[in-house]
């Protein structure tokens, strides 16, 4: 028999024995709940990372979305730029670097045509009426909002949720002088929340983020208007057919029952 056989074999039961501590580490690593990345995110393995900008409205809800979508997808970290809706448009146009665009209406996705891909609408929502906790000063319709005593704060008639606040009290021939008028639903809410405002309109999922600091006051259908969240690929996106998978993903059973949960309507 060859002399180099058994130094092949020793050879193999070394590298063998080597490799047994490596494997049981990594197995460890990748179902620790010590915040390390799966198995599959490991040193070496390609990962990409997603931009999204995103309708203030959506800050809770899609935190959560982005979770359970990296959950699923260890390859891919979502990171999410909330702002007005408006703001987000100007920072496509300025080419600020983003892979994919979630607005709370189809007026200003409409007005990125150039910049983006064909949208698609992943949930509606509705206005109701944010007072201070209890409803201490008694709003129960859209008319209370004119009492002169009242400090009602709006969004600004450039913001989604401002549009829409306009569009419900002109209809309706009320007239509100605004204390003031804000960037962002978010910015009207904490106004209520703060008590530096008694009233504001705001969208129902956004008054059920603070439920122990404001009431919704319902505003009937018939006087209400509907939100429609388009989302879409930015067209300078580095990572396009990472994009659109998410992009499908939001309109995914998975994705709508986390929408549904927050509050949020069928698209």
């Amino acid at each position: 028999m060859s002399p180099t056989f058994p130094r092949r074999a020793a050879t193999a039961v070394l590298t063998a024995a080597l490799l047994v501590p490596l494997t049981a580490c990594g197995s460890d690593t990748a179902n620790s709940d010590s915040g390390a990345e799966p198995a599959s995110s490991a040193p070496g393995a390609a990962r990409t990372d997603l931009t999204v900008l995103a309708a203030a409205s959506l800050t809770e809800v899609l935190k959560t979305a982005g979770a359970a979508y990296e959950k699923s997808h260890p390859g891919t970290r979502v990171t999410f730029s909330f702002a007005g809706s408006q703001e987000l448009a100007a920072q496509v146009k300025q080419g600020v670097p983003a892979d994919a665009l979630v607005t709370a209406d189809t007026r200003t996705m409409d007005g990125l045509k150039a910049d983006t891909g064909t949208p698609e609408i992943i949930a509606r929502n509705r206005l109701v009426i944010a007072t201070a906790e209890g409803n201490p000063d008694g709003i129960d319709d859209l008319v209370d909002l004119a009492d002169p005593e009242l400090k009602v704060v709006l969004a600004a008639p450039e913001v989604p949720v401002g549009r829409y606040s306009k569009k419900i009290l002109d209809a309706r021939k009320i007239t509100v002088k605004p204390v003031s008028q804000e960037p962002n639903v978010r910015a009207v809410l904490s106004k209520v929340e703060l008590g530096e405002a008694d009233a504001g309109i705001v969208y129902k999922t956004d008054a059920a983020t603070a439920p122990d600091k404001v009431d919704a006051v319902e505003i009937p259908d018939a006087q209400n208007a509907v939100a429609e969240y388009p989302a879409a690929i930015v067209k300078t996106s580095k990572n396009t057919e990472a994009a659109a998978e998410f992009m499908a993903w939001l309109s995914s059973p998975g994705a709508q029952k986390i929408l549904r949960e927050a509050g949020f309507q069928q698209p």
